[in-house]
């Protein structure tokens, strides 16, 4: 057991909940479950286990787990996060039970790689392994960045280092369940890019992102910079034809071609569709983007300070 908080965002968990918390429990002096009011055994399963639990309303990822962090009290030199369809592999627990104590004063934040599990398979190509996220950071030198998608942990004090060993992402829900969950993300992630454009709302509100993983700041700087510079829609074929093709993601097999395809085009194509549809009803509607995306989508927008 080390000097470690590990923080679980839940809904409707009672499939993976298990899992994680017995993953992390050799590491974890404290595991907090933020649960956004489950209606399955999601939280009963968790108190069994010995994980404090906290509710709260969901809005977005960076507002719950911000909210976590302001509320719960917190008393370890560390906290970690983790999603409730994560575990860690045996060799990073032994390793993050060794190294953690040890490190120098000026190391602050430990980032970990992740490997993805689609239907069972390990998807380790078309860029999709390893996946560099920071992780574990020590208390009060990170923050979460503000943002409707796509938010990282950001560090704020000292140095970061990359520990050598996995965790994985391995959901058990079905690809039905898997497709309503995108569709979700899709909308969140129009509005991010939405906002890129207009500027309707706050997307960081502490540090300049440069804290983040570099793997992690390097593909959202060409996100930025090329990918969301080109034409809607044959944007997401050229990402596909990059990822399946050009890095090699047609290696992972049958489940590796659903992946790269449902998650690097028919995503991105659906997240282009509804950037596409938003700007259409605000025209319609004689309407600003915000307005309509909080109209329609019943959320209300943070406002900018300029």
């Amino acid at each position: 057991m080390t000097d470690l908080t590990v923080i679980i965002l839940t809904l409707n968990e009672e499939l993976h909940i298990s899992r994680v918390i017995q993953s992390v429990n050799p590491i974890a002096g404290k595991i907090i479950v933020v649960d956004s009011y489950s209606s399955d055994r999601t939280i009963e399963i968790a108190r069994k286990l010995g994980a404090e639990v906290m509710q709260n309303p969901f809005i977005n990822q960076a507002k719950q787990f911000q909210w976590a962090l302001d509320n719960a009290n917190i008393e370890t030199s560390w906290i970690m996060r983790m999603d409730a369809d994560e575990y860690l592999t045996m060799p990073l627990i032994k390793e993050i039970s060794e190294r953690l104590p040890l490190l120098e004063n000026d190391i602050s934040g430990i980032v970990l790689k992740r490997r993805v599990h689609f239907l069972g398979k390990w998807i380790k190509h078309g860029t999709s392994y390893p996946i560099h996220l920071l992780r574990i950071w020590r208390t009060h030198h990170a923050v979460v960045e503000q943002r409707w998608m796509d938010e990282h942990i950001n560090l704020i004090k000292g140095m970061s280092i990359v520990f050598k060993h996995d965790f994985v992402d391995d959901n058990l829900n079905t690809l039905s369940w898997w497709i309503n969950k995108h569709n979700d993300y899709a909308t969140r992630e129009a509005i991010e890019i939405l906002n890129m454009k207009s500027k309707f709302m706050e997307i960081n509100s502490t540090g300049d992102g440069t804290g983040i993983a570099r793997q992690a700041y390097i593909k959202r700087l060409y996100k930025n910079s090329v990918y969301l510079k080109l034409p809607l829609f044959l944007r997401a074929f050229l990402y596909f034809i990059y990822r399946y093709i050009i890095r090699g993601g047609f290696w992972d097999g049958k489940k590796g071609l659903m992946w790269h395809f449902l998650q690097g085009c028919w995503y991105r194509f659906l997240v282009d569709a509804k950037i596409l549809q938003i700007e259409e009803w605000a025209k319609q509607e004689n309407k600003s983007v915000k307005e309509t995306i909080e109209d329609r989508f019943k959320v209300i927008l943070m406002k900018t300070d300029s």
